[in-house]
Parts: structure tokens; sequence; C-alpha cells
């Protein structure tokens, strides 16, 4: 099956992206893994004609915001992500209209409409860096308010939250991390700032996903705990090999994240479905807020 959905990528000139929340064996035969946005930014610097995205909703939509002239597709086109539906534009237009003059910065994780009406966009691993380059000391901070008060507790700035949240890192709790620590006494435990501010208390480091990848390989540790969903798990064992990974919680799972299976990848490329398109009165001023933060340095 993997040589076929392989071999059918090469016909069509498409390069197939996984998250790194998906399941192992769609993650094994994609071209490239990682972080929703480093995926969407590595496939417009190709020349593939075709991005199939085997992950949810939103991350397609900001493949078809970087990629307008290439053809996107969702393999399961009902795969979305309940924290991103927790903010809507007519929601945000009226918070706007509460909040005067205050720039909006959201998180990646959100609707091509929603991040349209923002200024800046930022990730998990930039948040901070974002709220930062602003000039203003209030921001409005969408969808996810474990990231914002992540993100208030290095910054003087005042941060106005919008309560969403990820059903599936919000529900880690200290009860839960104290556990995982008591049976791995030796474990360095590594949380997402989508994590509730309790949980980001106790950890040894607060990182995005591609950050523990990248801080499991240098580290001198050799077992840990990760705070995130438990996808994450495969690419870091892959990439080291000799280092023990514990789930914080194996409840972190993510059901949308796994729907796509490799017949319907197949499926997928065979018929070129669930195609993915951006009108452009939302693309470009997504692209903007976008590309706005791409430009933040550091």
């Amino acid at each position: 099956m993997k040589d076929t959905i392989r071999k059918l990528a090469k016909e069509k000139n498409a390069i197939i992206l996984a998250h790194n929340y998906v399941p192992a064996e769609i993650q094994d035969v994609a071209h490239l893994c990682g972080d929703s946005l480093e995926l969407s930014i590595r496939a417009a610097e190709t020349d593939a004609d075709i991005i199939v995205f085997c992950g949810v909703r939103f991350m397609a939509e900001t493949a078809a915001i970087l990629s307008p002239e290439k053809t996107v597709l969702l393999p399961v086109e009902d795969a979305g992500c309940p924290m991103a539906d927790m903010v809507t534009p007519e929601a945000l237009k009226k918070r706007k209209a509460q909040l005067p003059g205050i720039p909006v910065v959201t998180y990646v994780n959100s609707t091509a409409a929603v991040k349209a009406l923002s200024d800046i966009c930022c990730t998990s691993a930039n948040v901070i860096r974002v709220v930062e380059s602003l000039d203003s000391e209030e921001i409005l901070m969408t969808p996810d308010r474990n990231l914002a008060l992540y993100a208030a507790s290095h910054s003087s700035k005042k941060i106005h939250l919008w309560e969403g949240f990820c059903p599936f890192h919000n529900t880690l709790d200290r009860k839960t991390v104290s556990e995982a620590k008591k049976a791995h006494p030796d474990a360095f435990f590594i949380a997402h700032p989508e994590c509730p501010p309790e949980v980001l208390a106790m950890a040894d480091a607060v990182t995005s996903t591609s950050g523990m990848i990248r801080m499991a390989k240098e580290s001198e540790h050799k077992k840990f705990i990760i705070g995130t969903e438990t996808g994450l798990l495969h690419p870091l064992r892959q990439a080291c090999p000799d280092k023990i990974f514990h789930p914080a919680s194996p409840e972190m799972y993510c059901p949308d994240m796994k729907k796509i299976t490799l017949e319907i990848l197949k499926n997928t490329l065979e018929k070129e479905s669930g195609r993915v398109t951006v009108p452009e009165d939302i693309r470009i001023p997504a692209l903007k807020a976008v590309r706005k933060m791409m430009a933040i340095k550091g």
C-alpha cells in the first residue's frame, strides 16, 4: 500500500505532508512530517503540483493560503479542530469592536476566515516573539486561552483572552502529571504550551512539537515524559531510538487527527478528492497575517 501511494504521488507530482499527530503509518509514507505551518511553508517551496495534507482542515487551508497555484487536498474532509471552531469570524468582529485599536494575534490553529481578521498569526514556538514585536501594550489573542496565558507569563503586556482551548491538551492536570512523574522519576517532562498553566509550572521545559523533537535530540536526558498529543511519540522514537518516551497521559488523543488511513490516502491521490480552496477576499488578508509573523526573526 505504501509503495502504491508513493508511486501515485510521483505520477501526479504530489507531495504528501503529515502532521506529527497523525497515525504512524501515515507519517512513514509522507514526504514531509512536522508542525502544520512548517509543512505548509516547506511545501510552498517545492515544485509539486498537488499538496496532500494529512491533518485537519485549518492546516490544509493554510497550505492553500501559501500556495494558491497548487491543488491542496484534505484526505478526510470532516477532519476538523475543535479549538479552531471555538472562534468564528462573527464573534471575532464583535470582540474587535469592543476592543478598538487593539491588535489581534491569532494562533495558526484557526480557520482562514479568522486569520483574515487578524493583525498577525503566531505558532506555539514563536508566540512570545510575536507578542513582543507589536507596538501595543494590549493585545487580543485567539483562540487558545492557555497559549495566551503562557505568552502573558513571559510579557509585561496585557493580553485579552479568548475562551478557546484544545480539548486534549486542556485535559492534562496536575494529578495526572504527578502520577506520570512518580511512575518515571528520572524522566524529563516537556509540555506543550496548549496545556493549562498549572501543568506548565510542573514542566522541565515548555515548547512546540518540533521543539520537543529538537530538544530530545540535543538533550543528555535518556527518558522523557511528553505532554502533548500521543502521535508525537512516533517521530520522537524515530529521531531518538536510544531514548525512552512516555506519554504524560494516554488520554491526549485527537480523534480527528487519527481519522486518516492508508486506504483513504490512496483514494485521495487516485481521485484527487477533498480539494480545499480559500476565496481570494479571505486568502489575501490571511496571507498578510501569516507573512507578518514569518518576517519576525529569531
